[in-house]
């Protein structure tokens, strides 16, 4: 879809602290919807369900405010986000912009290293995406991993950073909507063979080709989340 863009798979850490630990785990709730868009996030219980101090928890929740996952409401607490055909329509089009202008550039600039990081990254998620019809949480969270790797990859070559780290927030972002739409599946598509035709014309140094494909790719999942049933999104009173 949700890092200062590295060109392969992003290891996997161990957090370093009690308020990293309990950011990832309230994050991956959130953007699996055990926590759903709109809902009330009271400190009181969430501390005794993730097992830490209100203080840590305080603290994660304001991290998730700054990945704009959560919504602080002064003195009334915290809500998790809301979610809108609209803003996802926004995301996705800036990131049309930013990506396909990065990989453009990583077109003409990249070097054989840059080749060989995306083969091994495009590698791992056909690798992947051979288990996404499991749907198990953990395949689903190694493909997001994975796809996100590839995604970064593809641009990696482009020398401004700041191209780079806009694409990375952005993508963030669209990673609520692109998993309800990837398993609701509400148009058929098949996922590898899109990132198969964006591998290939990308190799093939075939700028204009793989950003036509990879802005189709892109805009498949917007198509998708206008689909989807509208109680999959915020009820104006959540907002």
């Amino acid at each position: 879809m949700l890092n200062d863009v590295a060109p392969a798979e992003l290891p996997t850490a161990e957090p370093k602290t009690l308020v990293e630990a309990a950011y990832n785990q309230l994050r991956r709730d959130i953007i699996e919807g055990v926590h759903p868009p709109g809902e009330k996030l009271r400190v009181e219980h969430l501390k005794d369900q993730y097992e830490v101090g209100a203080g840590t928890l305080r603290e994660a929740l304001l991290l998730l405010v700054t990945d704009a996952l959560v919504v602080a409401q002064g003195q009334r607490g915290f809500r998790v986000a809301p979610i809108s055909v609209a803003d996802f329509e926004d995301i996705t089009r800036t990131r049309v912009l930013l990506e396909t202008e990065a990989l453009r550039q990583s077109i003409a600039l990249g070097d054989d290293a840059w080749e060989a990081d995306l083969v091994a990254a495009f590698h791992r998620l056909s690798r992947a995406e051979q288990k996404l019809a499991d749907h198990d949480a953990n395949t689903t969270e190694e493909w997001e991993k994975r796809n996100r790797a590839f995604h970064e990859a593809l641009i990696a070559a482009c020398p401004s950073r700041w191209i780079r780290h806009f694409q990375h927030i952005l993508y963030q972002q669209s990673e609520r909507y692109r998993r309800i739409s990837l398993f609701r599946q509400p148009i058929a598509r098949d996922i590898h063979a899109e990132h198969q035709a964006i591998f290939d014309a990308t190799l093939a140094r075939d700028a204009t080709r793989a950003t036509s494909i990879l802005t189709e790719h892109i805009l498949r999942t917007l198509d998708a989340v206008k689909r989807m049933p509208e109680d999959f999104f915020s009820k104006p009173g959540q907002r």
